[in-house]
């Protein structure tokens, strides 16, 4: 079967079965997107922007699968 490579944590543990896994691989490459996207003096949120975050994680996701 395959792995759904978006819920693999970022932070992998040896105790990874106690139910404290942390943040997906995704939500961290998407945290890292939005360090770029964010100009320093935004204000409001930016939803597009968020989104555009997730969209990056996406597809660093499939890079790292080819």
């Amino acid at each position: 079967s395959m792995i759904n490579t978006t819920d693999l944590p970022a932070f992998p543990r040896d105790h990874a079965n106690d139910g404290h896994n942390g943040m997906t691989l995704r939500d961290y490459f998407a945290a890292k997107a939005m360090q770029a996207l964010i100009p320093i003096h935004r204000a409001e949120p930016d939803f597009d922007m968020m989104k555009s975050a997730y969209r990056y994680a996406d597809e660093m996701l499939k890079a790292r699968e080819s």
